[in-house]
């Protein structure tokens, strides 16, 4: 059968862009379209820089074509992110840690959902998957990672690194952790400023003897403030995942967290969120699931936001336990940690490469105040 490319172009009239009101085709999104017979070339530009949003452009005209023109044409989609223009220069200077190849940002819209547990188990399944990580706790006020790791009474040493003087991470289950904890007393509170505490993350970062590293996973504070935008200033960030439970309150906290992340001045792509606590399956009763703070919340937000729903995490004592004693629970031999957490971290390791593949990479950047509060209101 020989294609009609007015045909085409009707047919996707009936698709709007994400992140757009009107039609692919009236809006400029569509580019080209080349028929050769039953074959079609599809030329299609778009805003929304996640991955999802390109799936789902590509789905949708494959499915568009077949349904509306002819179920057995070959189609061929080629989707480009117009990807917005870098700033000219940086109040502050941002550059890559060398050695480093991937970091992600862990982060939560608010306090008690768990991230910190994430971001451990998160580390120690990398590292027994082959991975080289790295852990940088950049909760300032309520550092965790020396307890989750069991190295509360470690202290960095200093090395020499090209005539200069670094700290060396201290190592645990083969994941490289820097802490403001290793620096302060267990019962000391940390009560700084915003800038001095910008100062300190950034001696944690660029004097640190990080080495080389598949992932640097960044544990940040709750919230959308000061210390997240200093982090986004002084380093290009590759992606973030973020954490919630499933009820309203912690969603809606979440939702802030993602569009801290897709603000145009921060732009930094988000490969997914993780449901933590998200049932509870009692050791009597292995078969019942009890939702207790809700069902499906995380992946209703994710489908809402268009953005990936790497896994959920249930609500069990042992990863409780575990991370008391400083022994994340991926670290079992066995359990029903094991399983959700290897799933849920190949699904960051493969948003990751996709990342990588479609994208150009993150770039340090310049924010305002205005910027930063935009972020909180979105």
């Amino acid at each position: 059968m020989k294609l009609n490319k007015k045909d085409i172009l009707e047919a996707l009239k009936t698709i709007t862009v994400p992140g757009a009101g009107e039609n692919m085709v009236d809006s400029g999104a569509v580019t080209n379209v080349l028929t050769f017979g039953d074959e079609v070339i599809v030329d299609v530009t778009i805003n929304n820089p996640t991955l999802q949003a390109r799936k789902k452009t590509e789905v949708d005209i494959l499915k568009t074509i077949h349904e509306k023109v002819y179920e057995k044409a070959q189609v061929k989609v080629n989707v480009k992110v117009n990807a917005p223009a870098a700033p000219e220069k940086n109040e502050i200077k941002g550059k890559a840690i060398p050695g480093i190849k991937n970091i992600v940002a862990v982060a939560s819209g608010k306090g008690g959902v768990g991230k910190s547990t994430v971001t451990a188990n998160l580390a120690v399944t990398l590292a027994k998957m082959g991975f080289k990580v790295g852990v940088l706790d950049a909760d300032i006020y309520g550092p965790s990672m020396p307890i989750m790791f069991d190295v509360a009474s470690e202290r960095p040493l200093s090395v020499t690194i090209d005539g200069k003087s670094k700290m060396k991470p201290v190592e645990s289950y083969g994941v490289k952790v820097l802490s403001i904890g290793f620096f302060t007393k267990p019962d000391q509170a940390v009560i700084w400023r915003g800038p001095m505490a910008a100062k300190a993350l950034n001696q944690m970062i660029f004097d640190a003897a990080w080495g080389e590293l598949d992932f640097l996973l960044l544990d940040l504070p709750p919230g959308t403030g000061d210390i997240h935008l200093s982090i986004m200033q002084a380093l290009p960030i590759t992606g973030a995942v973020v954490v919630s439970t499933p009820q309203a309150i912690a969603l809606a906290d979440a939702k802030k967290g993602v569009a801290m992340f897709q603000q145009d001045s921060i732009n930094v792509p988000v490969l997914g969120i993780i449901e933590n606590m998200a049932y509870f399956t009692p050791a009597e009763l292995p078969e019942n699931k009890y939702y207790i703070f809700g069902r499906e919340g995380a992946k209703n937000l994710a489908e809402d936001l268009d953005v990936r729903m790497l896994g959920e995490i249930p609500l069990i004592q042992s990863i409780r336990e575990a991370g008391d004693v400083g022994r994340p629970a991926a670290l079992q031999a066995d359990g029903p940690l094991i399983n959700v957490m290897d799933e849920i971290t190949r699904n960051v390791v493969e948003e990751t490469v996709r990342r990588n593949t479609d994208l150009p990479p993150t770039e340090a950047i310049k924010i305002t105040t205005m910027a930063g509060c935009a972020a909180v209101k979105n």
